[in-house]
């Protein structure tokens, strides 16, 4: 009865034994389980941590026809760009950037012979987008043309207008620019109005009276009366008349390069107008539209006094006194007709250009 008690627990703490031993191996054989507090291995296929993935953009340049453009200068700038970038298209009118940060770009597109394109989009991370066709337009030429009109030309037209010009409609008012800033006269134009002035039907007839008067009072008495004597005064006066508008009028200021005419003022205080007016007999306009003493008016009336000796009878003749006496003379008048110019002509005038009735 002992013997097989004892049996039993051998029996049993072999077969105990042994459970332990097939426990122990089979889990010896399963993997170990993983400890929660250690990390995961990072799979290699997975970028590290806070990497962008860059893109490319790519497109292809073409004109309105289809055709591709060459050569075409194309831009890159955008939010993420550090630096601009800049490829040209090629033969087959394509470009491309790489490693291109993603986010919004911007692309500008130029082309000799089109106008600038221009495109934007968006780029997302490790993107390889292809842009639709970018078709460029042809540029629209804009031709600036600067007509320069010579000033010949301007002063010629300025010149018509005032050949129009006659007190109450008749006498002429020809010396006289309405325009402050009027292009300056060439020789030519110059020699021009002055022959007009002279041949002008008004002025044989001021002559004419003249002479009439100077025979009815004998003036002159060296020339006689009569018919005769009523030419050679009719003669003196229009000679008188010929060289100092030829004189002062032409050939001085055509040497001199100073304007013969008056320039009308027409703005400011009567007085200021005043002395502008009495000034102007004896400072002028330069072609340089300078002023500066009118030393051809001066001298052309010295010269027209000078000459006036030789036709004049010899009792009337004063030498340089006289000369000197209608020099002076002649300057006053002028002072005189410069103060109706400014005051009184001009409301009397007609064919005046830009003409404002609240102008006095």
């Amino acid at each position: 009865m002992v013997f097989s008690f004892k049996s039993a627990l051998f029996v049993l703490a072999f077969i105990t034994l042994g459970c332990t031993v097939s426990c122990i191996a089979q889990a010896s054989q399963q993997t170990p389980a993983s400890d929660p507090e250690q990390p995961i291995a990072t799979r290699p296929s997975d970028p590290p941590s806070g990497t962008i993935t860059s893109g490319t953009i790519n497109g292809t340049i073409v004109d309105q026809s289809g055709a591709v453009v060459a050569g075409a200068r194309v831009q890159l700038a955008g939010d993420n760009q550090s630096l601009k970038q800049e490829v040209l298209s090629g033969d087959n009118g394509q470009f491309s950037f790489a490693n291109i940060a993603p986010g919004s770009f911007h692309l500008t597109i130029t082309s000799t012979g089109f106008a600038t394109q221009a495109f934007s989009g968006i780029l997302h991370p490790g993107e390889a987008q292809t842009l639709p066709l970018i078709a460029l337009a042809v540029a629209t030429t804009v031709t600036e043309v600067e007509v320069g009109v010579p000033v010949a030309e301007i002063a010629e037209e300025q010149i018509r207008v005032e050949e129009k010009q006659r007190i109450l409609g008749a006498i002429p008012n020809f010396y006289v620019s309405y325009i402050p800033n009027a292009a300056p006269l060439t020789p030519k134009q110059k020699f021009e109005l002055a022959w007009k002035s002279i041949v002008d039907p008004f002025t044989l007839v001021v002559v004419g009276g003249t002479a009439g008067v100077e025979q009815a009072q004998n003036h002159f008495i060296g020339y006689g009366q009569g018919a005769e004597g009523y030419g050679k005064r009719f003669g003196a006066g229009y000679a008188d008349t010929v060289t100092g508008t030829f004189i002062g009028g032409a050939i001085l200021p055509s040497l001199l390069k100073q304007d013969p005419r008056y320039f009308y003022k027409g703005t400011g205080s009567a007085p200021s107008r005043i002395v502008y007016a009495i000034a102007t007999s004896v400072i002028c306009k330069g072609d340089n539209q300078r002023w500066q003493p009118n030393y051809s008016g001066i001298l052309g009336a010295l010269a027209a006094g000078g000459i006036s000796n030789l036709y004049y009878p010899p009792q009337d003749r004063n030498g340089a006194q006289l000369t000197f006496e209608n020099a002076a003379i002649g300057i006053g008048s002028n002072a005189v007709t410069n103060l109706l110019q400014e005051f009184v002509i001009r409301k009397f005038s007609t064919k005046v250009p830009n003409r404002d009735s609240s102008q006095p």
